[in-house]
C-alpha cells in the first residue's frame, strides 16, 4: 500500500459518506427481510439479499467514485452481472421451491425453536455486513488515483470473466442434471461437476481475485486480497461446503460418499480411480 495516496481519499468526503449511506440502506433492507421471515417461515432469502446487496452497494460506489471512468465501467460490469446473475439464480431457486424453506435453514429453525427469530435477527444483519465487506473492492477501485495499468486491467478482466462464465455453467449443468425426474436421488457427475464436487463454490471464489488485480495501484488495494481469502473461508468452513455436503449424505447416502471418495472437494482435478460418470 502506497500511504501518500491516503490523503487522496480521505480528503474525498463523498467516498467516505457513501460507505455510510450503503451501510444504512444494507442495514434496512435486511430488517425488511428479517421482518418478512418472521411472516412466511422462510430466511432463505437471506442470500437474494446478500448477492443483490453487494451489487447495489458496488454500483453505488462505482456511479459516484472519482477514478477512471473506464476502470469503473469495467468493474461494473463484472460486479454488475455477477450480482445480477448470482441473486436472481438463488430467487428462483427460493420460488421453485414453494413456500419450503432450504434444508440449511430448515434445519436452523427446528434446532433453535422459539430463538430462531432472534437468531435470525443477528443472522440477517450480519449479511448485510458481509454484503458491506464484500463491496469494499468497489469502493477502492471507484477512489482510484492513480495510473491505471492496462496488464492488470486486462488481467483481471480475463479471471473475472473466466470466474463469471464457470460459475453460470456449473449452475446451469446442475439445474438441468436436477429437472430429469430420473436423476432423483443420485448425484452430478456432468461437466464440470465431474472434476469438481463444488465447481460453483471454486468459480465463485476464483471471481475475487479479480478486484485485487484491477486495483493495483490504488490506495487500500493491497487490502483487496482478503475479499478472496475470506470468501474462501466462508465456502470451505461456514456457510457453504459442510451445510452442503451434511444435505447431500443426508439425501443421496452411499452415492455421495462414493463421490466424495473419487472427486476433488473444491478445484477442479482429474476423478481419481473407481469414478463413474453414470
Amino acid at each position: 500500500m502506497d500511504l501518500a495516496q491516503l490523503p487522496e481519499i480521505a480528503t474525498d468526503g463523498m467516498a467516505w459518506h457513501l460507505l455510510i449511506i450503503s451501510a444504512a440502506g444494507l442495514a434496512l433492507v435486511c430488517l425488511l427481510g428479517w421482518w418478512v421471515q418472521c411472516r412466511t417461515l422462510n430466511a432463505a432469502h437471506a442470500d437474494v439479499i446478500w448477492a443483490y446487496g453487494v451489487g447495489a452497494a458496488s454500483l453505488l460506489y462505482l456511479l459516484l467514485g472519482s477514478g477512471p471512468v473506464l476502470l469503473r465501467l469495467v468493474t461494473a460490469c463484472l460486479i454488475g452481472f455477477w450480482s445480477l446473475r448470482l441473486g436472481t439464480h438463488i430467487l428462483r431457486r427460493v420460488i421453485a421451491e414453494g413456500g419450503h424453506e432450504e434444508g440449511r435453514y430448515a434445519a436452523m429453525r427446528e434446532s433453535l425453536g422459539e430463538r430462531i427469530n432472534t437468531f435470525h435477527l443477528f443472522f440477517f444483519l450480519g449479511q448485510g455486513v458481509l454484503a458491506w465487506l464484500f463491496a469494499l473492492p468497489a469502493w477502492v477501485i471507484a477512489h482510484h488515483a492513480g495510473e491505471v495499468s492496462v496488464v492488470w486491467l486486462v488481467a483481471g478482466v480475463l479471471v473475472g470473466v473466466v470466474a463469471l462464465a464457470g460459475e453460470r455453467a456449473a449452475d446451469k449443468q446442475l439445474d438441468r442434471f436436477r429437472r430429469d425426474p430420473a436423476n432423483r436421488g443420485t448425484t452430478c457427475r456432468e461437466g464440470l461437476w465431474r472434476y469438481s464436487r463444488h465447481p460453483n463454490y471454486f468459480f465463485e471464489w476464483l471471481h475475487w481475485f479479480s478486484y485485487p488485480l484491477l486495483a493495483v495501484g490504488a490506495a487500500y488495494a493491497g487490502w483487496l486480497w482478503l475479499a478472496p481469502l475470506f470468501m474462501f473461508l466462508f465456502l470451505w468452513f461456514v456457510t457453504g461446503i459442510p451445510y452442503t455436503e451434511k444435505q447431500a449424505l443426508k439425501s443421496r447416502g452411499d452415492d455421495y460418499r462414493e463421490y466424495q471418495r473419487t472427486t476433488s472437494a473444491f478445484i477442479p482435478w482429474r476423478p481419481r480411480h473407481g469414478h463413474s460418470t453414470r
